[in-house]
């Protein structure tokens, strides 16, 4: 598939930087995406609440212009509003749907097309998204949805996951699945970036982190570099170790 044919077997995952706070698309995300042009960010994402639908188009428009990915997270509660997320990500043209919890109906909407999707596994609540559930409960979950055909990743919301080792669950989720794992929600330390690396996981998102000032940098565009320079200096050792 596209997505996991991006990154090196070995390599550093990659980050989704996502124009979100609190599980919300931030109003000024056009204006904070040209912040970050010219990085060598690859993938941005933004979720389905939040923003009116014409900044959406004119945000992946942008994104497209520029060489990158767009990803569209959906944090919707309920099946319908899930489905007119789902069919909002494939007239904007983005190119992964990720979360949502209604995977037949989902699967079903991206039957077909080139997108790929990578919904949440276990058992996912609220807004804020939470994940709640045991560890075997996320690991067998994660087994089962990805299996499904029209599936190409995962959405793990491992971070918001309060049932013990969260490293421990992201190393036993990607060795269950054969394709890419993404670790998303409430990361904000360099160290649960090392730990993700660690992991084996595909990718991660950071979004509201940012936008608090969590990681070193004075403006948005400082940080997302940070981020970027620290997974540009595992990659360097990985290639001298």
């Amino acid at each position: 598939m596209s997505t996991s044919a991006a990154r090196e077997p070995d390599g550093p995952p990659e980050l989704i930087f996502m124009l979100t706070r609190r599980d919300l698309t931030v109003r000024d995300c056009l204006d904070v995406y040209q912040s970050t042009r010219g990085s060598r960010l690859r993938y941005v994402g933004f979720k389905d609440v939040g923003a009116d639908p014409a900044i959406l188009a004119a945000l992946v428009s942008q994104i497209h212009a520029d060489g990158r990915r767009a990803v569209l997270e959906v944090v919707s509660e309920d099946a319908e509003s899930e489905a007119r997320s789902i069919s909002m990500g494939l007239e904007l043209g983005v190119d992964i749907i990720m979360g949502g919890t209604h995977i037949s109906d989902g699967a079903a909407l991206l039957s077909g097309s080139d997108v790929d999707y990578f919904p949440f596994p276990g058992h996912v609540v609220g807004h804020p998204s939470r994940l709640e559930d045991t560890f075997e409960g996320i690991v067998a979950s994660a087994e089962s949805i990805g299996s499904r055909p029209v599936v190409t990743g995962l959405d793990l919301l491992a971070y918001r996951w309060q049932g013990g080792n969260v490293p421990n669950l992201v190393t036993a989720v990607v060795q269950a699945v054969a394709v890419p794992v993404v670790v998303a929600g409430s990361i904000e330390t360099d160290r649960q970036i090392a730990h993700i690396r660690a992991a084996g996981a595909w990718g991660f998102t950071i979004g509201s982190a940012i936008f608090d000032g969590k990681f070193p940098g004075d403006s948005v565009r400082a940080q997302v570099e940070h981020v970027l320079m620290l997974l540009a200096d595992d990659a360097a050792e990985g290639a001298t170790s």
